[in-house]
């Protein structure tokens, strides 16, 4: 069964980290690009960060330098490191894999709120 499972999400003060996790099931993981989509309330899906099998990384404009995607092949499991965070940042995340540039599988999603 293909799986992808978020975790990390919660409620944090602007100005706050957290550090989501997403742990994989794919057998192919170390060969494929992952990547974090996040959706806001009223608002489109929207492609955070992108990480590929070389560890070459790519971040919407509104997240550089305040987010961090890695990922660890050994455990099967893409993290995104969020710093600074924002109220703009409040969204369901979501973890997937992308293949041929779109997104094939999906995991269930973490929250994270970001208000005072």
């Amino acid at each position: 069964q293909v799986q992808l499972v978020e975790s990390g999400g919660g409620l944090v003060q602007p100005g706050g980290s957290l550090r989501l996790s997403c742990a994989a099931s794919l057998s192919i993981f170390s060969i494929r690009v992952m990547g974090w989509y996040r959706q806001a309330p009223g608002k489109q899906r929207e492609l955070v960060a992108t990480i590929t099998s070389g560890n070459n990384t790519n971040y919407v404009d509104s997240v550089k330098g305040r987010f961090t995607i890695s990922r660890d092949n050994a455990k099967k499991t893409v993290y995104l490191q969020m710093n600074s965070l924002k109220p703009e940042d409040t969204a369901v995340y979501y973890c997937t894999q992308l293949v041929g540039g779109s997104p094939k599988y999906w995991g269930q999603g973490t929250q994270v709120t970001v208000s005072s």
